[in-house]
């Protein structure tokens, strides 16, 4: 049993990391595109490098949550860890929903105006 929480252990490290380097990945992707977007005189760089870095910060919020998850579950539940897991699960999801709304202009569950 102690075999299988050191592997599950590192595959939440794993995730972890790849949450981390969307992040990183999308921060360096959507400077690039808005750069080139500047250089080329097209309109509004800045909306454009908002979008493309919000919508990687999201993603790499919500495989951070699932490595939160997989590391408290494999770990010992105490009421401490669940408690720590569930608000660092809220303050994840708020930042998501805002981070959303700020994007999209609207929340998920409104439908699409036509």
């Amino acid at each position: 049993m102690e075999n299988i929480k050191i592997f599950i252990n590192y595959i939440a490290a794993t995730i972890e990391i790849l949450g981390c380097i969307t992040i990183f990945t999308g921060v360096v992707y959507s400077l690039v595109k808005s750069l080139v977007l500047f250089y080329k005189r097209k309109p509004e760089p800045f909306i454009e490098l908002r979008q493309t870095l919000g919508k990687s910060i999201l993603l790499g919020l919500e495989i951070l949550i699932a490595a939160d998850i997989i590391a408290t579950v494999v770990a010992e539940p105490t009421l401490e860890s669940v408690s720590i897991l569930g608000l660092i699960v809220f303050i994840r999801t708020i930042m998501s929903l805002s981070l959303q709304v700020e994007l999209e202009g609207k929340f998920p569950w409104q439908k699409n105006k036509i």
